[in-house]
């Protein structure tokens, strides 16, 4: 670490982190926790040149005591000189109590028990957002942005299969009982649906007016809602026949440049109740919500972010919504009650995140990085 400036920034993290230490933040792994918890688990790419606090780390927040940050789980290294992998997905499972995250090379597995690393894979073409079966025995790792999906052994990281669709892999939700997963790739616009028993795919969705984006699936797995490119707002697909069924626009708002992704609406999420659809908006920095108890969904309300949001999702009770911009919005008011900062206090920013529950230091639930409808 020869560069002066970075070294001096070195030595400023370095103290605020032994600071932020030193008054009390916690250090007490989910497995000594004795009361139940709701913690929100956070995955940011780390701070280049950083050994200490380097590379890829997961930020762990307290939901009730105001989403105060608890710990740092260091994952993955940086040697100096290096720039830190960037997070593509995070996904984790209440069953094995493990919590996956993945960078464009690797996905990192780590038992939240003990916040340690159980393994750390590299993949063929690298890998993008993932999703998994609910009993957590299944990855489904797209590549990055290439022609396959990785079926991984989550428990071991063993590749077992792959699914061959050319569609630049990217966005991928396994729907809440397991049976199936929706795959969407950059470059089509037909959102791809897998049996997961097979690992083969068994038909699709659409096609929707462009490459489809991030997307969410209600808990009963009968409709999608889909970013696509060029469309500030989203469409609606039925599942079951494969149709596309709506284009909804944003209305009071205009398109316009974007700092990241390249769509003028990444990021979607249904509430768990699915009473309500919540939709980034780049350009303007907002979020929009609609009316989901109604088809087609009703604009109703826009919220306004600090930055330009590139993702969302909720709470597992709904209380919470959280975009990829760091505040915390209390869905019923829409007012922002909290703010995500970093042991150095500045601001946290971040597309992977979810929501871990614990019972007497034990995971029982896990949310999802997709803001998923959970009404069956």
């Amino acid at each position: 670490m020869t560069d002066p400036q970075s070294r001096r920034e070195f030595l400023r993290l370095s103290a605020a982190i032994a600071a932020a230490g030193a008054s009390g933040l916690a250090a007490t792994p989910l497995r000594a926790a004795a009361a139940n918890r709701h913690l929100l688990y956070v995955a940011v790419p780390g701070v280049r040149n950083y050994v200490e606090w380097g590379g890829v780390g997961v930020l762990v927040f307290d939901i009730a005591d105001g989403h105060r940050l608890l710990r740092r789980i260091p994952t993955m290294a940086v040697a100096p000189g290096e720039s830190a992998e960037n997070v593509k997905g995070v996904c984790a499972s209440a069953a094995t109590g493990r919590m996956y995250v993945s960078t464009p090379r690797r996905v990192v597995c780590l038992d939240l028990l003990t916040e340690q690393v159980v393994w750390n894979r590299t993949y063929d073409g690298g890998c993008d957002r993932m999703s998994m079966t609910p009993d957590g025995a299944t990855l489904y790792l797209p590549s990055f942005e290439g022609p396959h999906w990785h079926v991984v052994d989550a428990l071991t990281g063993d590749t077992v299969t792959r699914i061959e669709l050319g569609s630049g892999a990217h966005n991928t939700i396994v729907g809440l009982d397991g049976s199936k997963a929706y795959l969407a790739g950059l470059r089509s616009p037909i959102l791809s649906i897998a049996d997961t028993r097979a690992h083969r795919v068994i038909g699709g969705v659409g096609p929707f007016g462009h490459s489809v984006r991030p997307f969410t699936v209600n808990g009963a797995q009968t409709l999608c809602f889909v970013n696509v490119n060029e469309l500030l707002g989203f469409e609606v697909g039925d599942i079951r026949t494969g149709k596309a069924l709506h284009r909804i626009e944003v209305s009071g708002y205009q398109k316009g440049l974007v700092k990241r992704h390249g769509c003028p609406s990444h990021g979607i999420a249904l509430t768990p109740d699915e009473s309500e659809l919540w939709l980034a908006d780049g350009a303007n920095s907002r979020l929009h919500v609609f009316d989901a108890t109604v088809m087609p969904p009703r604009q109703v309300a826009s919220i306004p972010v600090r930055d330009q949001p590139g993702w969302i999702t909720f709470s597992l009770d709904g209380r919470h919504a959280y975009p990829s911009t760091g505040e915390v919005i209390d869905t019923r008011t829409r007012q922002i009650v909290a703010r995500l900062t970093d042991e150095t206090g500045r601001p946290v920013q971040s597309e992977k995140l979810l929501e871990v529950v614990a019972e007497g230091g034990k995971p029982i639930a896990a949310g999802d990085q997709f803001g998923l409808g959970r009404k069956r």
